[in-house]
């Protein structure tokens, strides 16, 4: 494959193209447009081909290549994974394939994170088992903290919870407690920081701050990627004019575009009607 070109002349007014495994993602959607309220967004969810987080990392690059050339295709100025598994597996062929175009993951942002606001050093990642099989979080922390202790546990009950509506009441509450007793287990020496190590898990950050008990900080990674694309994007000149039309908002899903909408405004905060969702194949 070629490398994908640079942002065109008058780059600044394209979108900014966000893609995930489904409706997770949404949640680093809904982050984004908090902090960059002028921004066009192209959101792509490959519905037909979820969950990433049980894939080889090989099959989750490829899918993580399709999705970019169709978004680059559609003319875009950065590109956000917004998908924890997709930004161990692939970023890096990702940021080749598309050398001249701004790519960010929400691994590193989320690593910093933890690493700033963890006391004791000790870090949890709730991710799922692809994630947590590539050590992509245990890399990055180890980086940037190199004397952290790290224990990844994947929850991949969490996704279906989450894309159920099940985020609170006695089923979460069982889900987040079975998974997270692991870490009591030494007394004395219990993680102080949790990373939600998947776009899916945020809407269960009730229960899993329940479960953890007090004391323990929850670290979104949504937050502070958006925060590192507004950063990236003024760096580069590549911020949308003040004045500009009004910015637009679409959305892309490769299966199932009804259950897409139905499930996305959770993830978003906001309604999302499926004649707003195009039907696209990769």
């Amino acid at each position: 494959m070629s490398a994908a070109p640079a942002p065109a002349a008058g780059g600044a007014e394209l979108p900014i193209g966000v893609f995930d495994s489904g409706v997770g993602g949404l949640t680093v959607l809904r982050a984004l447009c908090a902090v960059l309220p002028g921004e066009s967004f192209i959101y792509l969810g490959d519905t037909a081909r979820l969950p990433y987080g049980t894939k080889s990392g090989h099959t989750v690059a490829r899918y993580a290549l399709q999705a970019t050339d169709e978004l680059i295709g559609r003319g875009i100025k950065c590109l956000v994974v917004a998908c924890n598994t997709a930004s161990a597996a692939a970023l890096p062929a990702l940021q080749q394939r598309s050398s001249q175009l701004p790519v960010v993951g929400v691994i590193e942002p989320g690593a910093r994170a933890a690493c700033a606001a963890s006391r004791n050093g000790r870090i949890a990642v709730l991710a799922t088992e692809s994630t947590v099989r590539g050590g992509a979080y245990t890399q990055a922390i180890a980086r940037i903290r190199p004397e952290a202790e790290v224990t990844a546990i994947a929850c991949a009950l969490f996704v279906a919870l989450a894309e159920e509506g099940w985020t609170e009441g006695p089923v979460a509450m069982a889900a987040a407690e079975r998974y997270l007793e692991p870490l009591r287990a030494v007394p004395g020496r219990a993680p102080d920081t949790i990373v939600l190590g998947c776009t899916h898990f945020p809407v269960l950050k009730s229960v899993i701050a329940a479960a953890a008990g007090p004391g323990v900080r929850l670290v979104d990674s949504a937050a502070t990627t958006a925060q590192e694309v507004r950063a990236l994007l003024a760096a580069r000149g590549l911020q949308r004019a003040t004045g500009a039309a009004p910015p637009q908002l679409r959305f892309l899903a490769t299966d199932a575009v009804d259950r897409f909408a139905a499930v996305g405004g959770r993830f978003l905060g906001a309604p999302i009607a499926a004649d707003e969702v195009e039907l696209i194949d990769l």
